[in-house]
């Protein structure tokens, strides 16, 4: 079936403004990519999954100029060991990056599996993304599976001694950047993945990761302060028997942040947990839309979600949980809250269940409202001064986000930057 006008017409543009990358293990993946894309088209406002966010500045060909942020506190995770591959607007940058090897895991760059006939990443490049389109339309992550030209391969074969960190940085006013992570973990391996940082004016960003039986992956993010950045990022997770995967993001700027999870349970036994946690002020517009599908016995699954919003800021999140049929004793949990610090800002919600099994346990909530005046004129009461009070109860909303984390010193690092970022804002 043709596309509307208006959407041809801005998917046309879009890629007429791109270069596909030719040759390499990858091409295939690339090419289906591509048709994919021309298939579905570019978002628009019309979609039913982005109703209530605007990607016009997302698909549009130009890049909206992002002024880099003056920062003056040490970077995210900057105390803590771990090997450092950084991405300067969206390229690699070796002389910033350490050395990739690392015991327990390879790394290769995504630009040198480009020019092999053979590697491993070629059986997942681009097929969770692909089966991560249905029931939904996903184009942007179709968009940069087929247009992405830098990014990692990172294949877990043990227990690394440090976490992996991908740091992204961000320089030019009008950088326009697509990276594409392929993460593979293999049978009773772990590893812990940091990301942080801005990355680029306008940031598309896709995530593919596979657990096999018994694999364990800790994913922690800290999107990038710079608050004129706008950034749409995929991740695609495919769980095998026992296997666990736990991540967490922190947001605690940008214009706008649109973070999309797809998550399968496979394997019996197998635990996915995704949290995130983000403080907005003014033109700041926050989406979280997670798709989770259990296809296996006596699986768990976690979605928890706090949003502050406060000056007009908007928070939003789309959740669902998907229980096929004989996928019995499923767990699944999903909440979604948000703590409104005026009467100007907004929060929209659509938690969803579809559940096609009957031996399970599955519960979703949404809540919306204000700081709670009983807990207030507690603290008051006990001499603690008014915002002060105010930013305490703020912290307490947001903790179930962040004890998500299991590494008490990666949270305790998520706790003081919000800390931080409460405080410049009394």
């Amino acid at each position: 079936m043709a596309l509307p006008e208006l959407k041809q017409s801005a998917t046309d543009a879009r890629l007429n403004a791109l270069a596909l990358p030719q040759g390499g293990c990858l091409n295939a993946a690339r090419q289906a990519a591509l048709s994919r894309v021309q298939t579905m088209g570019l978002p628009s406002r019309r979609d039913e999954y982005w109703k209530y966010t605007r990607p016009d500045t997302l698909v549009q060909p130009d890049v909206i100029p992002a002024a880099v942020f003056d920062n003056d506190e040490a970077p995210m995770f900057n105390d803590l060991e771990r090997l450092r591959i950084v991405f300067v607007d969206g390229v690699f940058d070796p002389e910033q990056s350490d050395d990739l090897a690392l015991e327990g895991v390879r790394i290769d760059r995504l630009e040198d599996i480009c020019c092999k006939d053979i590697h491993w990443a070629k059986d997942i490049y681009g097929v969770l993304e692909a089966r991560g389109q249905s029931p939904v339309e996903r184009p942007l992550a179709a968009l940069n599976t087929a247009f992405a030209t830098d990014g990692v391969a990172i294949h877990v074969t043990g227990s690394p001694s440090k976490p992996i960190s991908l740091i992204y940085v961000h320089e030019d006013e009008k950088s326009d950047a697509i990276l594409h992570h392929v993460i593979r973990v293999e049978a009773g391996a772990e590893a812990t993945i940091l990301e942080n940082g801005p990355a680029a004016s306008r940031f598309n960003k896709c995530m593919e990761i596979d657990i096999a039986d018994t694999g364990k992956l800790h994913l922690v993010r800290a999107q990038g302060r710079d608050h004129e950045r706008r950034a749409a990022t995929h991740l695609f997770a495919r769980l095998g028997r026992e296997s666990v995967f736990k991540s967490f993001t922190l947001t605690v700027n940008g214009q706008l942040t649109r973070n999309e999870a797809v998550i399968e349970l496979t394997g019996d036994d197998a635990i996915a947990h995704i949290a995130g946690a983000c403080v907005g002020d003014g033109d700041f517009l926050h989406d979280d839309t997670v798709f989770i599908t259990h296809d296996a016995v006596n699986c768990e699954s976690r979605q928890v979600f706090k949003k502050v919003l406060r000056n007009g800021a908007t928070g939003v999140f789309q959740g669902k949980i998907l229980v096929k049929e004989g996928a019995q004793k499923t767990d699944g949990y999903q909440i979604s809250q948000s703590l409104l610090l005026d009467d100007d800002s907004q929060f929209l919600a659509k938690p969803e269940l579809e559940i096609y099994a009957d031996d399970v346990a599955c519960s979703h909530g949404s809540t919306s409202g204000a700081i709670d005046d009983t807990a207030l004129f507690y603290l008051r009461s006990r001499g603690v001064p008014h915002k002060e009070a105010t930013d305490l109860l703020t912290l307490a909303f947001l903790a179930e986000a962040v004890e998500e984390i299991e590494d008490r010193a990666l949270a305790a690092d998520i706790v003081d930057r919000l800390e931080g970022w409460l405080t410049r804002r009394r």
